[in-house]
C-alpha cells in the first residue's frame, strides 16, 4: 500500500495526512488563540507541504478558528478541501452545547460560511451530540433532511457525519450522499474497526477524530519502544500505524506548533515492516 496514494473525497483527489484546526483556539478550544501569528504560520506552513484537506468548525472558539484561517488562507488555493461540521454551540463558560435542530444547522452554515469568506462549503459534517466521544443512537433524519436542503441551495456541496453509527450512516445514506465519517478511531481505540472496513469497500473516507488520543494523549511503553527502534516518536508511529490500517482512513492531527506539525507530516515517511505492524494491531488486545 502507498501511503502517498491520494484517496478520492468529496470529488478531490486528497492527500490522507491532513490538518485539524481545533488547537488553534484558547485553551478547553475556547477563546483566541495565544499566539495568532503562529497559528497562522501553521496553516501556512500546512499548505505548502502538501496538505489539501483541513477540517475545522465554526464552534472551536467559537468563530476564532475560522476566522484565523481566512486571515491565514484566503483566498483560498483550488485544491483545498475545507470540511467543517455543525451540531453545537458554546456556552460562555465554554461548555459544548447540543444544536442539531433544522433552524440550529441552518444558522451554524452560515456562521461557517461568514468567518472562513466562503460561497459555499466543500463538506459538512453533522456531528451527533450523543456521548461526547461515544456515537449513541438517534434518528438522523430531520438533520440530514436539514443539510441536503442547504445543498440543494448551493450553500453546502457534501455532508458527512460526525460520531455516528452504522444505523444512523444508513439512514442518512438513504436521504442523500454521505463522503465521509468522523469518528473517534486510533492505535488503542479500535471499537469502529469494522465500520472503516465497510465504508472502505463503498469508498466512503473515515477521518478518525483525536489519532493520538485527543485530551489523553496515546501512552504505551511497547508503543515507546517501537518508536525507538524506528528512530521515531511514538505519535510518529501512531499516525503511521492509521495510514497503513486501511486506504480511505484520512488523518487530521491538530497542533499549534509549525516543529510540531513537520513531526506529524513525517509520519506519512516511516515504513512498518509486518512484524511491527503485528505489533501495534495487538497494542488493543
Amino acid at each position: 500500500m502507498s501511503l502517498h496514494q491520494p484517496f478520492s473525497f468529496a470529488g478531490r483527489q486528497v492527500a490522507r495526512m491532513g490538518y485539524g484546526a481545533m488547537q488553534l483556539a484558547g485553551p478547553g478550544v475556547f477563546g483566541p488563540p495565544k499566539d495568532r501569528a503562529a497559528a497562522i504560520a501553521v496553516l501556512r506552513r500546512a499548505v505548502e507541504a502538501g496538505v489539501n484537506h483541513i477540517d475545522t468548525s465554526d464552534f472551536y472558539g467559537p468563530h476564532v478558528t475560522n476566522q484565523v484561517i481566512r486571515e491565514a488562507l484566503h483566498p483560498y488555493p483550488d485544491d483545498l478541501l475545507i470540511v467543517t461540521k455543525v451540531g453545537a454551540v458554546r456556552d460562555a463558560s465554554g461548555g459544548w452545547l447540543p444544536a442539531m435542530e433544522p433552524a440550529d444547522i441552518e444558522r451554524s452554515v452560515h456562521d461557517n460560511l461568514r468567518n472562513l469568506g466562503l460561497d459555499a462549503i466543500d463538506v459538512v459534517n453533522m456531528r451527533m451530540m450523543g456521548d461526547v466521544h461515544s456515537p449513541s443512537e438517534a434518528p438522523v433524519e430531520a438533520q440530514i433532511t436539514a443539510l441536503a436542503e442547504l445543498k440543494r441551495k448551493g450553500l453546502v456541496k457534501h455532508i458527512g457525519l460526525s460520531n455516528a453509527t452504522r444505523a444512523q450512516i444508513d439512514e442518512a445514506r438513504g436521504i442523500d450522499e454521505i463522503v465521509c465519517v468522523q469518528n473517534h478511531y486510533n492505535l488503542v481505540h479500535r471499537e469502529d474497526g469494522e465500520l472503516v472496513d465497510h465504508l472502505a469497500r463503498e469508498g466512503i473516507a473515515y477521518v478518525p477524530f483525536f489519532p493520538l488520543g485527543g485530551f489523553t494523549p496515546i501512552q504505551s511503553g511497547a508503543l515507546s519502544d517501537i518508536a525507538k527502534e524506528l528512530d521515531a516518536t511514538p505519535m510518529q508511529v501512531a499516525l503511521a500505524w492509521l495510514l497503513y490500517r486501511s486506504p480511505n482512513l484520512l488523518l487530521i492531527p491538530g497542533t499549534s506548533s509549525v516543529a510540531h506539525l513537520e513531526e506529524n507530516l513525517s509520519a506519512a515517511e516511516l515504513t512498518l515492516a509486518p512484524d511491527v505492524l503485528a505489533r501495534l494491531d495487538a497494542l488493543a488486545a
